[in-house]
């Protein structure tokens, strides 16, 4: 708004010259109304642009600080909003190593960026993969707790038809 009075003022001022440099050329003396008041304008106006080009400049300033805080904090945030993925990620190399989980599996599995999510998936998958491993096992298997001393053909055909 400064600056319009400024512009308004300086226009005004020329208009106000061209008005008093008709009757200069008249040779008006240093004393009239009109010599004085161009002479108050002019130094209004050199008064007016020097603060007008100071409030410019503190303008600028003030933007320029506003731009710099608005950037400081898209910095934050978007680096806020990236820790829980850095920490995923960590977390993720520690639990692949602590429960041997082989890479592929890791990298197709285990896809969460997001810690809690991340140990779900972590204990689904362990919790899968163990009951894939588990073996049935017998500790008998193949020996035949009935089977006695050798018999001859004879004897087991007898045995089989009762006959004696």
């Amino acid at each position: 708004m400064s600056e319009q009075n400024a512009e308004a003022t300086e226009t005004g001022a020329e208009g106000t010259e061209q008005q008093s440099q008709q009757p200069e050329s008249q040779d008006l003396p240093s004393d009239h109304p009109l010599v004085k008041t161009l002479a108050a304008q002019k130094a209004t106006i050199k008064e007016l642009k020097s603060k007008a080009s100071r409030l410019d400049e503190l303008e600028e300033a003030q933007k320029s600080e506003a731009e710099k805080a608005a950037d400081r904090i898209a910095k934050a945030e978007s680096e806020a909003a990236s820790v829980p993925a850095k920490v995923s990620d960590a977390l993720k190399a520690h639990l692949v190593a602590l429960h041997n989980i082989d890479a592929d599996d890791a990298e197709l599995f285990l896809t969460a960026n997001d810690p809690e999510i991340l140990l779900k998936q972590v204990t689904r998958l362990v919790e899968s993969s163990g009951k894939r491993q588990k073996k049935n096992h017998v500790p008998r298997e193949g020996n035949n707790p009935n089977s006695g001393p050798e018999t001859d053909e004879r004897e087991f055909v007898r045995g089989l038809f009762g006959g004696e």
